[in-house]
């Protein structure tokens, strides 16, 4: 991970600052606030600020002034309610702002969730740092022979070694360029041209705000075992503060989104069959040849026995 200096200062005095309030304030990400938490080789994420807790989303579903007499087992049980039954405006009541550091090539992934507010560090007014995303050799691998946009078998050392050296030629050789460009003793090109010569691994930084119901929907896709790898360890960084903000609202999301399966009606008929002691096949069963694999890869079946 690396911060300048500036951020540096900026997070310690951040963080030695105290405020006092009248809101709901959680302790354990207020322990959290402001810390970037490192992820790849240069990247962070950190909570700069956040609006509302596990009480918020049970005032807004019960449309109550505040928590009365109510037990915490009752509000977990309604948050869980709420979640199974997917319910989203009680979650939109709370809000969280987070400043990541990235790749170009995952804030272009990540920005696909059009469900934030966004501020991006701008290359056209301010120049790049000379920080690139270099992967681990084992995060080196082939493309997948089954799978569009996945990987498959993980690159050989001398192979590895190869594509580790042309990225960080290439980066090197790119932002030396950018540099030589920008230069106002030299050629002084505007700053919105110059860019485009920076490689994809290039990190860019972004002020990132959303609220928890479509954070959870972020964190179902980019925490899920088949997002790619420089994603999901931003969604894993994530998971913790979220864990930390609000448990009773991440532990339904857990159980509900993060670690469930949802079969279709047809999946469930074959599931009923099943259950019966029948042995439907995937040809009776409607099911196409990779719905029937995934649905028997969720039962730990993958011979469909």
């Amino acid at each position: 991970m690396t911060l300048t200096p500036e951020q540096q200062t900026e997070i310690e005095t951040a963080r030695a600052a105290a405020h006092s309030t009248r809101r709901a304030t959680v302790p354990a990400l207020e322990e959290l606030l402001f810390t970037a938490l490192p992820v790849l080789d240069h990247g962070f994420v950190r909570v700069v600020d956040y609006m509302g807790d596990d009480n918020a989303v049970v005032q807004a579903a019960r449309v109550s002034y505040g928590r009365g007499t109510r037990k915490t087992t009752e509000d977990e049980g309604l948050i869980r309610y709420l979640m199974r039954h997917y319910h989203s405006t009680p979650f939109e009541m709370c809000e969280i702002k987070y400043h990541v550091k990235l790749p170009i090539f995952v804030a272009r992934q990540w920005i696909r969730h059009r469900t934030a507010n966004v501020n991006e560090y701008s290359a056209r007014y301010s120049i790049m740092d000379k920080d690139f995303y270099i992967p681990s050799p084992e995060n080196l691998a082939t493309q997948s022979a089954s799978n569009r946009q996945g990987r498959g078998d993980v690159l050989d050392p001398e192979t590895a070694a190869r594509v580790l050296a042309l990225l960080r030629a290439d980066a090197e050789q790119t932002y030396d360029h950018y540099a030589e460009m920008l230069d106002e003793e030299g050629i002084g090109l505007a700053r919105e041209l110059a860019r485009m010569n920076l490689t994809l691994n290039t990190y860019t930084q972004w002020y990132w705000k959303t609220d928890l119901h479509n954070l959870f929907n972020f964190l179902r896709l980019r925490a899920d075992a088949h997002a790619q790898y420089e994603i999901r360890v931003y969604a894993e960084a994530m998971l913790e503060t979220a864990k930390a903000w609000v448990p009773l609202s991440y532990a339904a999301f857990r159980d509900y989104r993060l670690g469930a399966v949802t079969f279709s009606a047809k999946m469930l008929d074959v599931l009923r069959a099943m259950l019966a002691g029948e042995s439907p096949s995937p040809e009776e069963s409607g099911l196409s040849k990779r719905e029937w694999a995934e649905m028997m890869g969720a039962l730990g079946r993958k011979d469909g026995t």
